[in-house]
């Protein structure tokens, strides 16, 4: 009953933009990540602008594009966010809540990508702590993906037969609402220490299926070089191990980590792949395009993994206005992932049906290079199931009838 109190003085409240200025300053205009076409977003209102004039207007330059400034300004608590975007005591009372289960943290830089007068801005949804995810904290599943089971080693997840993932840290640049790892991530951002990263080594050099691993967490480029310079010397001293990939949105939240030092270091260690994470086309911006390119300069290859998520990407438009924005910068969009049942996040996810309708509407109206697959991430650690709109109909006594973008069918018959 106390929940539900809350709530409704919650509802009665000024909204939460109410306390802002009338006058404020007007955003930088639209930049998006590339010189050409810049008539590309179908709509204005998916195109990138910044607004930390309003947001910080007496930071200067040097600070802004200094990666460890924007580390140690990041907004982690409600007394810093309400500077920003004013709370009620009601809200505060709901936020202090959510905050318990799991923390908040957003960079000067992706927090001057959020429209300080739309609540329901996709970038304030991603990164905000809300009423909703205190409506969902007894929904969703801890560990949806089962990877405590299929853990030998304390930090590894090893489902697939010939890769892991090496969970490296429990730090993020942003703390995501619908992060599928909210369990670990607790306070404190230091890396684990020495001893607990060599024990997952260890596992990876005497399991000599492994030919590939994924560096998660949290996201481990947030450490220093040297550190993430350490474990890649770690790791490319076992011999079977021939991929490294890094999954990370350091270059969306925090593109001014992406510098040439990190990147000459990570060249060094190839094949080295990143994993990015751009969930709009307005985090498209030129200061990520700059990461993008500098990681693409030495050698490191980019795929995008997109969440699907209610009320910021999930329509075709966007979508379509992502992957393209996407392909301007030279980063392959590769999965769309419906969103994990994770505790809290129930607000975030939309339907299945709704991730086969936005693939229809990609496939066969832009690129084949441009559509992501659409994936499932069975719960319980069943893995990563792709889905597809329908387009075999049927298919007997080597005769196949085929459905295209365009709703028409065909007959492909096989070899006699």
């Amino acid at each position: 009953m106390h929940h539900l109190q809350v709530l409704n003085r919650v509802q009665v409240e000024q909204p939460l933009w109410a306390g802002l200025p009338d006058a404020m300053p007007a955003p930088i205009a639209a930049e998006p990540a590339t010189r050409l076409n810049p008539g590309a977003y179908p709509a204005s209102a998916l195109a990138p602008v910044s607004y930390r004039a309003y947001y910080y207007p007496d930071t200067v330059d040097e600070d802004w594009n200094d990666w460890r400034w924007q580390f140690r300004n990041r907004i982690t608590t409600l007394e810093h966010w309400d500077r920003f975007f004013p709370l009620s005591a009601a809200e505060r009372d709901v936020l202090r809540q959510v905050m318990r289960e799991f923390r908040l943290g957003v960079t000067p830089y992706y927090l001057s990508l959020i429209d300080p007068r739309n609540p329901a801005d996709p970038m304030r949804l991603q990164s905000a702590p809300s009423t909703q995810e205190f409506i969902n904290l007894f929904s969703g599943d801890e560990d949806p993906l089962g990877e405590q089971t299929t853990s030998p080693v304390p930090g590894i997840v090893h489902r697939y037969p010939d890769r892991c993932l090496l969970i490296a840290t429990n730090s993020c640049a942003m703390y995501c609402r619908y992060c599928t790892r909210k369990r670990l991530m607790h306070e404190g951002d230091a890396p684990p220490d020495r001893a607990a990263l060599k024990r997952m080594t260890d596992y990876i050099a005497r399991t000599p299926e492994i030919r590939d691993v994924i560096i998660s967490g949290g996201d481990p480029l947030t450490w220093s070089t040297a550190r993430i310079e350490e474990l890649l010397r770690d790791l490319r001293a076992i011999p079977h191990l021939e991929i490294i990939r890094f999954g990370s949105r350091v270059p969306v939240t925090l593109p001014q980590r992406i510098t040439p030092e990190l990147c000459a270091m990570l060249e060094r260690f190839g094949p080295i792949w990143i994993n990015v994470h751009f969930n709009h086309p307005r985090e498209v911006t030129a200061d990520a395009g700059r990461a993008c390119d500098l990681l693409l300069r030495h050698g490191i290859p980019l795929n995008n993994q997109t969440v699907l998520l209610r009320g910021v990407n999930d329509d075709p438009i966007t979508m379509k206005s992502l992957v393209h924005a996407l392909m301007r910068i030279k980063v392959r969009p590769y999965y769309i992932y419906q969103c994990d049942q994770i505790t809290g996040a129930d607000h975030f996810r939309t339907t299945i049906g709704k991730g086969l309708e936005i693939i229809s509407q990609l496939r066969g109206h832009t690129s084949g290079l441009a559509v992501p697959t659409f994936v499932v991430d069975a719960p319980g650690g069943g893995g990563k199931v792709a889905l597809q709109p329908e387009s075999l109909i049927s298919y007997e006594n080597g005769v196949a009838l085929l459905r295209n973008f365009q709703g028409r069918v065909f007959e492909y018959r096989d070899p006699t």
